[in-house]
């Protein structure tokens, strides 16, 4: 049991590391390549992580500057809403 414990602790951390490899400001974005409307969902869902990552890393952002305007701005707002749990427009209500 205990060796099913860290197998399982281990890969959190490999899939971990591996979403926070494509954080806001790490670079792969310029103004001749801007962040699209993917990039921006993927950014609002790796936030929280690219927050405390940039506690320590001036350079990471939570919201990348080079980005493609209102489509990056739509996916970034969107994955941060509907990964708090929002977008209740799409939810169906339980009856109790």
């Amino acid at each position: 049991m205990n060796s099913k414990k860290i197998a399982l602790f281990l890969i959190l951390i490999v899939l971990l590391l591996t979403l926070t490899s494509c954080v806001p400001g790490d670079g792969k974005n310029t103004s001749e390549n801007p962040a699209g409307f993917f990039w921006g969902v993927w950014h609002g869902w790796v936030a929280p992580f690219s927050l405390i990552i940039g506690i320590f890393n001036k350079n990471i952002r939570v919201y990348e500057i080079y980005n493609s305007g209102w489509f990056y701005d739509l996916g970034f707002y969107m994955a941060i809403i509907s990964g708090f749990g929002g977008l209740k427009l799409a939810r169906k209500k339980k009856d109790d």
